[in-house]
């Protein structure tokens, strides 16, 4: 028996950002930089890359900010020059305009998209549905696979955008797995075979430097739900 040739992704949360400043009050999503927390994560996490030598054929980012900046502080550890090549259609779940959402409504608004089994119409913060989200996730999939001339791929994206990858990976079916942790500046590990349902998933939410995560029990969104809270006391 021939053993299946697969191609390996490496698939990141970009580094940590700061969405809201101290008083909740919202910074435009598009355009925030990595913090300095986030810029460590992403230094750390390519010092894992370069330990094992690990050499990268194509690097993918979404294009915002965030993704390309957690790209370049991996790349600077491994010492690969590469070019980046940016998928628009892999840019975060999108939200709508928080000051839209009533007090009432704000912890289903940032939680429900990422509990559980997620419906395909549950909307993130009253704006693009989970439906939506996979519309443009899985085929920007499906391009990356069918182009033969790659090994292994890293691609820097979003915490929603790896639950759609990581979801349609583990169960083959278009699923969202909502609770699916995507820690900042975390890697997971997927190798890919020539039929739509070869994928192995290897390892996930692997956060360098804090292994264990030991430092919250809350998700993010939970955590950005009470920084954002403020703006309305």
């Amino acid at each position: 028996m021939t053993t299946a040739k697969r191609r390996r992704i490496y698939l990141m949360r970009h580094g940590n950002v700061t969405y809201f400043d101290d008083a909740g009050k919202p910074y435009l999503p598009e355009a925030v930089p990595l913090n300095e927390q986030g810029r460590a994560q992403a230094e750390a996490a390519g010092r894992v890359f370069a330990s094992d030598g690990v050499r990268f054929d194509r690097v993918i980012v979404s294009g915002l900010p965030r993704t390309v900046e957690t790209a370049q502080g991996v790349l600077a550890q491994t010492g690969q020059e590469i070019a980046l090549e940016v998928w628009p259609e892999l840019v975060e779940i999108r939200g709508g305009k928080l000051a839209s959402i009533a007090d009432a409504d704000l912890q289903e608004a940032f939680t429900g998209a990422f509990e559980g089994v997620v419906p395909e119409h549950r909307r993130f913060l009253n704006g693009e549905s989970i439906g939506e989200l996979m519309d443009r996730v899985h085929p920007a999939l499906d391009r990356l696979r069918q182009d033969s001339d790659w090994d292994t791929a890293l691609l820097v994206l979003h915490g929603g955008v790896n639950r759609a990858i990581l979801s349609l990976a583990l169960t083959g079916e278009r699923l969202f797995l909502g609770n699916l942790a995507q820690t900042a500046g975390c890697i997971n590990a997927l190798d890919v075979g020539t039929h739509a349902k070869d994928w192995v998933v290897r390892f996930v939410n692997h956060a360098a430097p804090a292994v264990l995560q030991d430092d919250t029990r809350s998700t993010t969104m939970e955590i950005l739900l009470e920084q954002y809270r403020k703006s309305r006391r």
